[in-house]
């Protein structure tokens, strides 16, 4: 599944750290979001959505 988790992020000058902390997962989790390691839940894909004020289809899309 691809993102745009990193290009939020850094938009708003946060670390990984700083939006693991908003989101109340680890830093890890953040880091494999981003590479693409991990897909997240649909409570956690909801929550990241709304923290960045998007729908999901904005933030998540299905790798070909």
């Amino acid at each position: 599944m691809n993102n745009c988790i990193q290009e939020l992020r850094t938009q708003r000058n946060w670390s990984q750290a700083d939006l693991a902390a908003r989101l109340d997962v680890s830093r890890q989790t953040i880091n494999a979001l981003e590479r693409g390691r991990y897909d997240p839940s649909l409570p956690l894909a909801f929550k990241i959505a709304r923290l960045f004020n998007l729908i999901i289809e904005e933030i998540f899309s299905v790798s070909d």
